[in-house]
């Protein structure tokens, strides 16, 4: 059996460059079963004409953030995961811009506004010492 066929079934060859994913439709795919108001989701796709590189930009209402973003993260990292599978099997590099939300790790205060409000809490009083006893 020629070395050339058995590694064929196996996935080793790689996809024609013509094979690229719809983006778009996957971002909405993985994206909307989390929105409240799936209306609301803007997805624009840039594909590098030079370079195999994708930006996907994605917005949403921000109402929709906590969803979207999952406890820690987990939902949207595992949103990137999955964009990061489907490129790599075409042979891109991706990248995704989340607007209306709060990046993971990408926290910026001057451009958000409300997440000023959830900073440290109040500090309280520092605790008084205890009275000294006296000792006779």
């Amino acid at each position: 059996m020629p070395e050339s066929s058995s590694r064929e079934g196996l996935g080793h060859s790689t996809p024609p460059r013509s094979a690229i994913p719809n983006y778009v439709e996957l971002v909405r795919f993985l994206i909307q079963p989390f929105l409240e108001s799936p209306e609301s989701l803007k997805v624009d796709c840039e594909l590098s004409a030079s370079r195999p590189k994708i930006w996907i930009r994605l917005a949403f209402d921000s109402l929709d953030k906590g969803r979207v973003f999952g406890r820690g993260g987990r939902n949207i990292q595992a949103i990137r995961t999955v964009l990061e599978a489907a490129a790599q099997s075409s042979g891109q590099a991706i990248y995704l811009d989340v607007f209306g939300g709060d990046p993971v790790g990408n926290r910026d205060e001057a451009a958000e506004p409300e997440s000023s409000s959830k900073s440290q809490p109040p500090r309280s009083a520092p605790p008084k010492s205890a009275p000294k006893l006296r000792t006779q």
